[in-house]
């Protein structure tokens, strides 16, 4: 018998995800802690710190990869300095309020900067052509001007 109904549960989860979340939904609710299926909730409560880490390096790859060509691509400057200025305040507004909402991220940020930075690097180079050396190996600036709203370099 417990067999079977540890058995349901992960076919629930498996087979219909959204029909878990709200059946699991609706045991916390009714503190029905014994009929939940534990291993999965663990496991999805545990992803929700995953996406947003992974959120918040895609964001400041992005934030980096818009700063470094608005520095380096001057042959496209004129033309596109408006539109990378956009991208730049939108980045650094979601990934201020992911940090606004967990602040414990900021330290996962400072320890990853340099990683993001690499790859915001490489990305600038595919997204302008520009050889990766144009752009500075170490970082132009530090991880707090690169989220402060008012500095541009």
């Amino acid at each position: 018998m417990v067999r079977e109904l540890i058995k349901e549960k992960k076919n629930l989860y498996e087979n219909d995800y959204n029909l878990w979340i709200l059946e699991t939904v609706n045991k916390l609710k009714n503190q029905d802690f014994n009929s939940l299926d534990l291993e999965n909730l663990i496991e999805e409560v545990l992803d929700l710190s995953k996406r947003d880490k992974r959120k918040l390096e895609s964001l400041l790859m992005k934030l980096i990869e818009h700063l470094l060509i608005l520095s380096y691509w001057q042959t496209e400057k004129t033309r596109n300095q408006g539109h990378w200025q956009k991208e730049i305040f939108s980045f650094r507004k979601q990934i201020n309020r992911l940090l606004t909402d967990s602040p414990s991220l900021k330290n996962y940020l400072e320890k990853e900067f340099y990683s993001c930075y690499q790859d915001g690097r490489k990305m600038a180079s595919q997204h302008s052509l520009l050889v990766i050396n144009t752009f500075p190996e170490e970082p132009f600036t530090t991880l707090a001007n690169i989220l402060d709203e008012n500095w541009l370099p």
